[in-house]
């Protein structure tokens, strides 16, 4: 006997609803929300480290997603404005409840950005809309140069590609004209960034980038 299937689609619709409702929430706030994805070790939270100070005097918060511990919120807890962290508990991605319930814990009045740091994942966290405005995947040198053709589904809908730990890119050997290429043939809408949180060197660049995006959506 012929049965009908049905295709359940609710959890993303679900999660969709409430990004939207993180979004305005947002935007009311004049906050510039910012979810940052990439590979576990890629120097995400290093990347925080460099940035959060060299914003001054404009204010950030942070949402830092991980499966266990605290220890990427510590790193920050003294540069930020305020700091929550998401245990996923085994999940590896943040979904928009989450992140709507860590706005309920955050000051967000007089506050500039919002930095999710989303759990290390080059798959799970794409498909999941936070309610952020500018999304941000980051990969980094050891990590090898084929990460990009490996892993379509982060770059793509990525806003701005950032490249880490450039200063062992010579020791390494590595391949940056690959990774142009291969962005080319998936997405030459975002801007491709290289730097080292370590050494700072093309940090300059991201600040930039991020007072840009702010200033426009103020705008």
């Amino acid at each position: 006997m012929k049965r009908d299937i049905t295709v359940v689609t609710s959890v993303l619709k679900a999660n969709d609803a409430v990004a939207r409702d993180n979004r305005a929430r947002l935007d009311r706030a004049g906050i510039l929300a910012l979810n940052i994805t990439s590979a576990p070790g890629s120097g995400k939270t290093a990347l925080l480290e460099a940035t959060l100070p060299a914003l001054a005097p404009q204010r950030a918060a942070v949402v830092v997603g991980d499966l266990q511990t605290s220890r990427d919120a510590e790193r920050v807890a003294g540069l930020a404005a305020a700091v929550v962290q998401i245990n996923t508990e085994g999940g590896c991605h943040l979904a928009a409840t989450q992140v709507a319930e860590a706005l309920d814990a955050l000051p967000l009045e007089g506050l500039d950005f919002l930095f999710i740091e989303n759990v290390g994942n080059m798959v799970c966290p794409a498909g999941f809309d936070l309610g952020e405005h500018r999304r941000v995947a980051m990969l980094s040198v050891p990590e090898g140069a084929d990460k990009v053709a490996k892993y379509p589904t982060l770059f793509q809908p990525a806003d701005l590609i950032l490249l880490n730990k450039v200063d062992l890119a010579a020791l390494l050997g590595y391949d940056v004209d690959l990774v142009r290429a291969d962005l080319a043939r998936l997405n030459t809408r975002a801007p491709l960034l290289l730097l080292s949180a370590r050494t700072g060197e093309g940090l300059t660049a991201w600040l930039d980038w991020l007072r840009s995006e702010r200033t426009a959506r103020r705008g």
